[in-house]
């Protein structure tokens, strides 16, 4: 994890805004609707933020104009939600591959990455039926194969981007809980 800090950027602490990153699949969304609530903060989701400005869904705008059309607008929804102090913030799996991404997200709060072993983000992955109709293959191959060559890739990024990990292999309440626990030592 990279616990340093770089000039500029706020303390670790239990205020301010919350952060989950992590592959697809790894219980960002539940996990920080259920953190939301419990601390009573504003639940923001950057899906959700870049459908409401795209006027389309995730695959729609990989269809219409690509990954580059994608990342634009999930520039401009970071932007949006760090824009939103004392915030629960869940995030697209792939927020890391952009460095001015990671630095908003962690100049905002504590950033948490989600991690879970591929086979158990696939088995999410494939049980949500809304994934195949509003998210795109992310590889040729998708399946396991792409969580798989994906999460691999990105691994060091999601490790770099955090100030703190939590094993996201059990039920979405017992991961708050985690986060919680973790987040109150701070």
């Amino acid at each position: 994890m990279n616990h340093g800090m770089t000039p500029g950027e706020p303390a670790l602490s239990s205020t301010g805004s919350i952060v989950l990153i992590g592959f697809r699949g790894s219980g960002k969304s539940t996990v920080g609707r259920i953190l939301a609530g419990r601390l009573h903060k504003t639940f923001l989701d950057t899906d959700e933020i870049i459908t409401r400005s795209a006027g389309m869904n995730i695959k729609e705008i990989f269809e219409s104009g690509g990954e580059p059309l994608f990342r634009g607008f999930e520039a401009a929804a970071v932007k949006e939600a760090v824009g939103v102090s004392d915030a629960v913030i869940s995030t697209g799996g792939g927020v890391v591959l952009s460095d001015e991404n990671v630095q908003h997200l962690r100049g905002c709060g504590v950033v948490i990455w989600l991690d879970a072993p591929a086979e158990v983000l696939w088995q999410r992955i494939s049980a949500d039926t809304a994934t195949g109709a509003s998210r795109p293959n992310l590889t040729a191959f998708g399946g396991l194969k792409e969580v798989v060559e994906l999460l691999s890739r990105r691994r060091e990024r999601y490790n770099r981007a955090a100030h703190l990990m939590v094993h996201a292999d059990d039920s979405p309440e017992r991961i708050a809980e985690k986060i919680l626990s973790q987040i109150s030592a701070l």
